[in-house]
């Protein structure tokens, strides 16, 4: 069989299953597991090839941040850091919603995860702020993007996958995404202060404090600084980003139990049943991923793929700009892990062969994964959204356009700005 045939085959296999709502990492095993019958492998190699990716020091990252990030996301912390934020924005005209931009990207130091960032500071901001005259669907949409810096913000469950596939530094795309994470936050506070001066949204009536500022920080002190232990422990090089997950859920424990008091042992156990859940999700995702992308390297169709690029004579930024806007049809139909797995073993080939860093690539593979989940059919950031607002999808998606706006001219300087990302290096 042709290489053109067998591509054929197993994207034609993938996409069919996809269409009759098949859960995606059964559509890329069984996908994988026909071509390779097809091209006479025995069916060993189906369940060699997930043992061995997932039998990962990297990859224990990934359940230890998940769980740290629900014990603090249950654990009350979300009030504290809405506190603080308004305490230092919350006297200006608009000033619950740079409250709820800030809050989210604190959050996100914790999480690393764009709809429990959204369901966290979404499900308490949104009452208050319908309740003080703001539009529904505005607060709505704002929640919901705000949400996406989740995965931008370190730690990054996207990102420690991505690095592990591709061998890539992880504490350099952690840099990279604090500098991509400022721009997203400028802009959309400047979306904001352009539409409550617009929209005439109101003004809290609390006058600044220096008194309320300090009194707040104290009391969110415990959970600010999670992410300077847990970050500060791997730029020092005190410890992996793995051993930084383990460090992540042992202080959280500590705080949320024995400190603030708000976890029951009743609650961790409901806490440690959703995280495994959450874990095996993405865990049988990656590992049939990767009998997918290892399919790509033995048949040969990577390496067509790529010579059929240079035979083409793209350059850097034409070939940049296509897997830019692969990643965002992609993202728009599949959760973003599986996009990451299923397609980065296919275009980091094709990056390095035109001359794009792993880095550069790293950081739009994030950014387009983050834009997907607020864009429907799947949009992840949106249905969270909608658990505790009641609103439709529609109106949603009406809210969120002005901020989508300040994410997509981000993702363009990061495109055309690949100095932003690879001076971590």
């Amino acid at each position: 069989m042709s290489t053109g045939t067998l591509a054929l085959l197993l994207f034609g296999l993938f996409a069919l299953l996809m269409v009759m709502k098949v859960p995606v990492s059964y559509c890329l095993g069984i996908a994988s597991t026909v071509c390779l019958l097809v091209l006479g492998y025995p069916l060993t190699v189906v369940s060699q090839k997930i043992f061995n990716a997932l039998n990962s020091f990297s990859i224990m990252a990934i359940p230890l941040f998940i769980l740290g990030g629900n014990i603090m996301s249950e654990g009350g912390i979300s009030k504290r850091l809405i506190e603080f934020c308004e305490s230092l924005v919350g006297n200006i005209r608009g000033g619950l919603a740079f409250v709820v931009i800030l809050a989210c990207a604190f959050f996100a130091a914790l999480s690393g995860s764009g709809p429990a960032t959204v369901v966290a500071i979404g499900s308490m901001m949104y009452p208050e702020m319908v309740k003080r005259g703001y539009p529904k669907y505005q607060v709505a949409g704002l929640v919901s993007v705000a949400g996406g810096l989740g995965p931008i913000i370190p730690p990054s469950i996207i990102m420690v996958v991505y690095c592990t596939i591709t061998q890539t530094n992880i504490a350099s795309l952690f840099s990279a995404g604090f500098v991509v994470g400022a721009l997203l936050i400028l802009a959309m506070c400047l979306i904001s202060g352009f539409m409550s001066k617009k929209h005439n949204w109101p003004i809290s009536g609390d006058t600044f404090s220096v008194q309320k500022v300090w009194r707040s920080f104290r009391h969110s002190i415990l959970a600010l600084m999670m992410p300077v232990i847990v970050l500060g422990g791997i730029y020092s090089g005190l410890f992996t980003a793995t051993e930084a997950g383990a460090v992540s859920v042992f202080y959280s424990l500590g705080v949320a139990v024995f400190v603030y008091r708000t976890l029951t042992w009743r609650d961790l156990l409901k806490i440690f049943k959703t995280s495994a859940v959450s874990c095996s999700v993405i865990l049988f995702i990656m590992g049939t991923s990767t009998v997918f992308s290892w399919l790509f390297t033995v048949s040969g169709i990577s390496g067509w793929i790529v010579s059929t690029v240079q035979e083409a004579g793209l350059g850097y930024y034409p070939v940049l700009l296509i897997i830019t806007v692969v990643l965002l049809i992609f993202g728009f139909f599949l959760e973003g892990i599986a996009t990451v797995t299923m397609l980065i073993p296919l275009f980091l080939p094709i990056a390095t062969a035109v001359g794009i860093d792993a880095l550069h690539l790293g950081m739009i593979v994030t950014m387009t994964n983050v834009m997907g989940c607020m864009t429907p059919p799947v949009a992840n950031n949106i249905f969270a959204c909608s658990t505790f607002t009641g609103l439709p999808m529609g109106e949603i998606s009406k809210g969120e356009l002005p901020y989508l706006g300040c994410f997509f001219v981000v993702l363009m300087v990061v495109v055309f700005c690949p100095t932003l990302v690879t001076m971590f290096a």
